[in-house]
C-alpha cells in the first residue's frame, strides 16, 4: 500500500477547510441576500394590499416615511432619513446657510411669532423685530399652521420677493422684503474678556468654520494676549474635518486628532494635524457642558488628551459616532452611523451602547465595569465610555421651577418685548440696569396675565391624592391630606421674591438681546458667568494650570449657584421647537 506523506495530508486538510469557510460564507451571504429580498418583497406585497383595499385613501409619502423612521429607531438616533421636504433643513445643519429672511420663529397660540432676528439680514434691515406675530405671507393667512409650514412659506431662493403681514403692539402692518442667502455666524460673539484673555464663543461645526474660529483667534492676537479661553457649551457639533482644524489652530503638524473605525474597514481614517499652528504655546481653557457633543467633544478631548490646555464645566454628551450621508433617489438623504471616533489617547466617549438594546427597546449607559482607563501624552488617566470629563468641573444649580416656568411659557419672552417698545433706546449695554421698579412692574405683569403654577412637589402631592382616593384611603386620611396641602403651597409673590436674582438674570439676558442681537447678550452674561470666572481663576494660576496638565493635581469639583448663560443653554436644549426662516 502506497503510504501518503504528512505535507500532503496538510495541504488536503487545508484545502477541504478552506473550501467548507468558503461554502459556509457563500451560503450565509446567499441567505442574507434571500432574507433581505424577502422582506421587501412582503413589504411592498403589504403596502400595495393596504393601498387597495384599506378603507380610507392612505398618504403614501406620510406612511412610508413612518415606516423608515421606525425602522432607522431601531438603530441610533443619529441615522435619519430626510425626505425632498426636509432636504434644505439637513443642509442648515450641515452648512449654516439657507435661503430666507434671517430669523427664528415659534409657535405663539393660533399664529408663530418672530423670537429672535438676525444682525443685518432682511428681517432686521426690514425693521422686524422679536415678538413680532406673522399673520400673513404674501396676503395668505398663516392662522393654525405649524412652525413647520411657516418655515416652508418664508424661505425660497435669495433675490425672490415675499411681503409679510405683522402684528405689533394690536396692529397690523405689511413688510416687504427680499430673501437673502442667510450664513448663520458659527462664532457669534469674542472679544477680550480683560486685558489678557481673549475668548471665542463657537456654537455649530458646519463647513469652513474652521475660517470663523481661525478670524477670530487671528482678531484677538492683535491684543496680544497671555490666555486663551474656547467656549463650547451647548454646541451640538457637527463636521468632523472641521474639529482636527480647529485643534489644529493650536496644535503643530503631525499630531492625530481622531481615528475612525467602522465595519467598512476601508473607510477607516486617521486624522492629523498638517498645517502650522497659530498659537500652540498660548494657555488655554475649553469651556464645555452637556449640550456639547460630538465634533465639540473631539476638540475638548484632544486637546486634553494632548495635554494641550484644560477642560472645564460639565461632563460633556458622549456622543462617539461619525455619521456620513448618502444620496437616495428623488432627492432624498440618508446620514448613516458608520463608525465610532476614537480621540489620541486611544478612546471612544460613546456614552449609550445601541448595538445591545434592552427588551424594550431602551438603551443604557455603558456601565462601569467596562469603562477603561487611558493615558494623556504626560501620562495623565482619562477614560472612556461617557463623554469628556473636565479637568475643573463647575456644576451650576438647576433653575428654580417658577424660573423655569416663567422662561419656558415665554413670560419672560413677552415682558422682554413689552419693555423694549416702551423703552426706545439703549446706548450700550451698560448703560441698563434692570432696576427695582422694572421687578416691580414684571411682578404686575404676571398678575395681569394671570400667571399660576404648582411646582414639582405640588404636583407629586395631587398625584399621591388622585391615587389614594382610587385605592380608598384618601377619606380614611382626609385631614392629613389637607394639612399637607396646606405646608406645601407656595406663594407667588414669595417665590418672585426668593429667586429674584435668577429670575432677573433671565429678563436681563433676554431684554440685552433685543436691542445688541445675540453677541451684546453673550458680552453681558460674561461678567457674571460663573464658569468664565473659574477658567479665569485657573488661567491666572500658572502654577495650578501646569500642575493640572502634569497630573499634579487631580480633577477639581465646583459647584456653584450660577444662571448666567442659562436663557442661551436652555434655547440650545429646545433648538427643534424654533424654525428658521
Amino acid at each position: 500500500m502506497k503510504k501518503i506523506r504528512p505535507g500532503r495530508i496538510i495541504i488536503v486538510l487545508t484545502l477541504v477547510l478552506v473550501a467548507g469557510i468558503s461554502t459556509g460564507f457563500l451560503v450565509n451571504q446567499e441567505t442574507r441576500d434571500f432574507r433581505i429580498a424577502k422582506n421587501l418583497d412582503i413589504f411592498f406585497t403589504l403596502f400595495r394590499e393596504i393601498n387597495t383595499f384599506y378603507v380610507d385613501e392612505i398618504d403614501p409619502d406620510k406612511m412610508v416615511k413612518a415606516g423608515i423612521d421606525n425602522m432607522l429607531k431601531t438603530l441610533d438616533p443619529y441615522t435619519v432619513y430626510y425626505p425632498e421636504s426636509e432636504v434644505d433643513e439637513f443642509t442648515f445643519m450641515t452648512t449654516g446657510k439657507y435661503g430666507g429672511i434671517g430669523s427664528l420663529v415659534r409657535s405663539s397660540g393660533d399664529y408663530v411669532v418672530i423670537s429672535e432676528v438676525y444682525k443685518k439680514f432682511p428681517a432686521d434691515m426690514a425693521g422686524i423685530k422679536a415678538g413680532d406675530l406673522l399673520k400673513k405671507v404674501d396676503g395668505t393667512s398663516l392662522k393654525g399652521l405649524s412652525t413647520d409650514k411657516v418655515s416652508e412659506k418664508l424661505k425660497g431662493n435669495p433675490g425672490t420677493d415675499i411681503t409679510l403681514t405683522i402684528e405689533r403692539n394690536g396692529k397690523e402692518k405689511d413688510y416687504p422684503l427680499k430673501r437673502e442667502k442667510i450664513i448663520i455666524p458659527p462664532v457669534p460673539y469674542y472679544g477680550m474678556i480683560d486685558s489678557k484673555t481673549g475668548y471665542i464663543r463657537f456654537t455649530s461645526f458646519t463647513q469652513n468654520c474652521i475660517e470663523d474660529v481661525k478670524n477670530a483667534l487671528t482678531a484677538l492676537k492683535t491684543n496680544n494676549p497671555q490666555q486663551i479661553i474656547l467656549d463650547l457649551r451647548g454646541n451640538p457639533g457637527g463636521l468632523l474635518t472641521e474639529a482636527v482644524d480647529i485643534v489644529n489652530l493650536f496644535v503643530g503638524p503631525g499630531n492625530e486628532v481622531v481615528s475612525t473605525k467602522g465595519k467598512v474597514k476601508q473607510f477607516d481614517e486617521n486624522f492629523k494635524t498638517i498645517k502650522p499652528a497659530i498659537d500652540e504655546k498660548i494657555p488655554l481653557a475649553i469651556i464645555i457642558n452637556r449640550g456639547s457633543a460630538s465634533a465639540s467633544e473631539i476638540v475638548a478631548g484632544a486637546i486634553q488628551d494632548l495635554d494641550r490646555g484644560i477642560i472645564v464645566g460639565q461632563r460633556s454628551y458622549g456622543k462617539g459616532l461619525v455619521q456620513i450621508t448618502r444620496p437616495l433617489s428623488y432627492n432624498t438623504q440618508l446620514k448613516v452611523t458608520t463608525a465610532k471616533y476614537y480621540i489620541p489617547s486611544g478612546r471612544c466617549i460613546q456614552a449609550r451602547d445601541f448595538s445591545h438594546p434592552n427588551e424594550d427597546g431602551s438603551v443604557g449607559i455603558i456601565p462601569d465595569s467596562l469603562i477603561s482607563e487611558f493615558k494623556t501624552k504626560n501620562g495623565r488617566i482619562v477614560k472612556d465610555g461617557g463623554g469628556i470629563a473636565p479637568d475643573v468641573e463647575s456644576i451650576s444649580e438647576p433653575l428654580s421651577q417658577i424660573a423655569a416656568e416663567l422662561y419656558l411659557r415665554n413670560y419672560i419672552f413677552d415682558f422682554a418685548t413689552k419693555y423694549f417698545w416702551e423703552h426706545p433706546e439703549i446706548k450700550t449695554p451698560g448703560q441698563f440696569s434692570f432696576s427695582d421698579s422694572d421687578y416691580s412692574e414684571f411682578k404686575t405683569f404676571l398678575i395681569n396675565r394671570n400667571f399660576s403654577y404648582k411646582t414639582g412637589t405640588e404636583e407629586s402631592l395631587a398625584e399621591l391624592i388622585t391615587n389614594a382616593k382610587k385605592e380608598k384611603y384618601y377619606d380614611i386620611h382626609k385631614d392629613l391630606f389637607s394639612d399637607l396641602e396646606k405646608d406645601i403651597a407656595h406663594s407667588l409673590g414669595q417665590d418672585l421674591t426668593l429667586f429674584r436674582s435668577e429670575i432677573t438674570d433671565l429678563i436681563e439676558d433676554e431684554i440685552i438681546s433685543r436691542y445688541f442681537y445675540e453677541d451684546g447678550a453673550i458680552s453681558w452674561t460674561l461678567k457674571k458667568d460663573e464658569q468664565v470666572s473659574k477658567a479665569l481663576e485657573i488661567l491666572n494660576n500658572k502654577e495650578k494650570y501646569s500642575s493640572i496638565l502634569k497630573g499634579q493635581t487631580g480633577p477639581v469639583l465646583i459647584t456653584k449657584k450660577s444662571y448666567q448663560n442659562t436663557e442661551r443653554t436652555m434655547l440650545s436644549l429646545n433648538r427643534k421647537s424654533l424654525k428658521p426662516v
